[in-house]
């Protein structure tokens, strides 16, 4: 075993070359190596110390605590024409969503036709890039991705504890089935309890027709009471599970692999055939692999076993404020907190900055890199959020300190918010739960520029793009009400103001105590509705639509919530006549635009505008300008 974690590194499978045979700028055709790693950690080791029950855990001859995850990598068939990075993704619920978003490709697992590589960006950039299982509660399917971890136990005995599942059935069934994470320790059902409310902040309620029983130690049947408990009903079940795995070792193993891989070992597959390997590594995540960047960087694994950085650069994307829920016995890692779901589980508690603050509610003080930066392990950072994260997510909270105060960023540390733009839906909501129609512009436009940026900023130590998100000194980042966003009066579109708001949580007791409000800010908005600070995509700087990154619930699905991490899209009329019918303030299709033709020349100097500024790169600007001639709606070119 070598002596940085790593104990088995196998190759079962190469497929060469992907994407059929798709060649990518100067680099050229790529390859993908499949298989796993085994790893191997003392739990005496000080850098191990905070994975939670790894003490707990059998251990093999050596004294080591063993896991398993699957391993992905794709890198050039010319391995001298990569480009000497190291770009690890961390999956999302077992999948890879770095070629969907920065090559803007389809959300799919395989690489076997050239369109599936989208733009091919990361590829044409000459990454080497690699995924590896980190969630045990995934299937292997649809080319998904997993981690096998060991059970703790209490010597001979199973670990019990208290676990909280909630379930919400968008459709209305009045018999449905809930899955439990983890088994229940017995099924007496007067170990449990279960109550239901409509919307979140409702009181919890137990009606006389409410009821449920054990089909067996990982599933229970509910049937839904009558009255007013629909399809966007909460279903709260609290029970005593048993078997908590020791998914804290999710850290530990990219930690370990990524440092491994870019080490000269023997056994590394990058180091192979007279091949070097990567001289810089990079983090990259978006959503639940945004907050667990936040989170790995927090609880100081950046450092590697042998000691110095393992990442140079980290890019969370789509975070907001939150990190996750992992590294806690009965973890519930696929969980986040949104405004309607999944509201009271952990992992969205102070510290929520990059830099160490104190918390006059909490009284504690910490950072997101207060670790690292003792360790002198910090990488550079480029933090991007869209709109739905300053509603669903507090990402006010990332630029503000815990009483609504602007702060400064670390000089590492860059933050962004594309505006306008939400946060994204691999699977399409229930039909009619939502009172606007979908947002589905993307980011990937804004995001490719970024990472440029990153590589050049840690290669040469060429600036970056400044920060760019909303402030209170600007008077851009306000109280959620109308008045104070500008958000203009249009009809039959409810603006009520509500936000994801966040409390002083005590999550030693389920469900858990709440404290004091945090000031949860969002952004102002243009005439139009638009957001007007940040990163304003093309869409926006030449609009046809309100786009946001909210969207609410309608009757049926707990009418006037948020609905989860959806935009809104409500288009402009189409001529002066039709709007003032319907008595909406915002200008007409026909009075921006003399026809598309004047649409694309507005478009082309939009785009020229931003790839000056280099907020857009020459092939997108191309790319978007073409589609807005044939008509298409920009996003889908972005």
């Amino acid at each position: 075993m070598s002596g940085n974690g790593i104990k088995e590194l196998v190759i079962a499978e190469t497929q060469s070359p992907v994407y059929g045979g798709r060649s990518f700028g100067d680099v050229g055709a790529y390859e993908r190596l499949s298989g796993h790693v085994v790893g191997a950690l003392d739990p005496n080791d000080l850098k191990n110390a905070g994975i939670v029950n790894l003490d707990k855990a059998p251990r093999n001859s050596d004294g080591l605590v063993e896991y398993k995850v699957d391993l992905r990598i794709l890198r050039p068939l010319d391995k001298a024409k990569g480009n000497g990075w190291l770009f690890h993704e961390i999956l999302n619920r077992g999948s890879m969503r770095a070629i969907c978003r920065a090559n803007s490709g389809p959300a799919v697992n395989t690489m076997d036709n050239p369109d599936e590589a989208g733009t091919g960006f990361l590829m044409n950039e000459g990454y080497t890039l690699v995924w590896t299982g980190w969630q045990d509660d995934v299937a292997r399917d649809a080319g998904k991705m997993r981690a096998d971890y060991p059970i703790a136990t209490a010597g001979d005995a199973p670990i019990t504890g208290a676990s909280l599942e909630e379930f919400i059935n968008e459709s209305n069934d009045r018999v449905f089935i809930g899955d439990l994470t983890y088994p229940a320790a017995t099924l007496e059902q007067s170990g449990a309890s279960l109550t239901v409310r409509l919307r979140e902040r409702d009181d919890r309620q137990t009606p006389p027709d409410l009821s449920w029983r054990y089909l067996d130690d990982r599933r229970i049947e509910i049937t839904r009471p009558d009255g007013d408990f629909d399809g966007g009903a909460v279903f709260e079940f609290i029970y005593t599970a048993k078997d908590p795995s020791v998914v804290g070792l999710a850290f530990a193993s990219v930690r370990d692999i990524a440092g491994y891989l870019c080490g000269a070992d023997g056994g590394n597959p990058l180091a192979q055939d007279g091949a070097a390997p990567p001289e810089r590594a990079m983090l990259f995540g978006l959503s639940q692999s945004g907050r667990f960047i936040r989170d790995f960087l927090y609880q100081g694994f950046n450092e590697a076993l042998s000691g110095g950085p393992v990442f140079d650069a980290a890019v969370p994307v789509i975070a907001g404020s939150r990190k996750t829920f992992l590294n806690q016995a009965f973890t519930k890692a696929g969980r986040y907190q949104r405004q309607h779901e999944d509201h009271n589980y952990p992992g969205d508690q102070f510290p929520f900055t990059y830099r160490t603050l104190s918390d006059p509610i909490s009284g504690l003080t910490d950072g997101i890199l207060a670790r690292g930066d003792a360790a002198g392990v910090t990488p550079k950072i480029m933090h991007l959020d869209t709109e739905t994260e300053i509603w669903s997510a507090r990402a006010s909270l990332v630029v503000t300190d815990c009483e609504g105060r602007d702060i400064e960023q670390p000089d590492n540390v860059r933050v962004y918010l594309a505006a306008g733009i939400p946060h994204g839906w691999a699977v399409k909501p229930a039909a009619g739960a939502m009172q606007n129609p979908d947002n589905e512009i993307t980011y990937s436009a804004l995001l490719r520029p970024l990472l440029v940026a990153m590589k050049a900023w840690v290669e040469d130590g060429a600036t970056p793009p400044p920060s760019c998100f909303p402030s209170v000194g600007a008077g851009t980042l306000v109280s959620p009400d109308r008045d104070s966003t500008g958000f203009p009066e249009i009809p039959s579109v409810v603006y009520s103001g509500l936000v994801n708001g966040l409390r002083l949580a005590d999550h030693s007791v389920i469900p858990p105590r709440e404290g004091a409000a945090y000031p949860v800010l969002v952004s102002t908005v243009d005439s139009d509705g638009n957001g007007n600070a940040g990163l304003r995509h093309p869409a926006l700087r030449a609009p046809r639509a309100t786009l946001t990154g909210w969207n609410l619930r309608t009757k049926g699905h707990a009418e006037g919530d948020i609905y989860s991490t959806i935009g809104s899209r409500i288009p402009f009329e189409d001529t002066r006549a039709e709007r003032l019918a319907k008595g909406d303030p915002r200008p007409s299709i026909e009075e921006r635009y003399a026809d598309n033709a004047a649409y694309a020349a507005q478009l082309r100097a939009v785009v020229d505008d931003m790839t000056a500024e280099g907020l857009l790169l020459a092939e997108d600007a191309d790319r978007i300008v073409v589609a807005a001639k044939l008509g298409n709606n920009v996003l889908t070119a972005a």
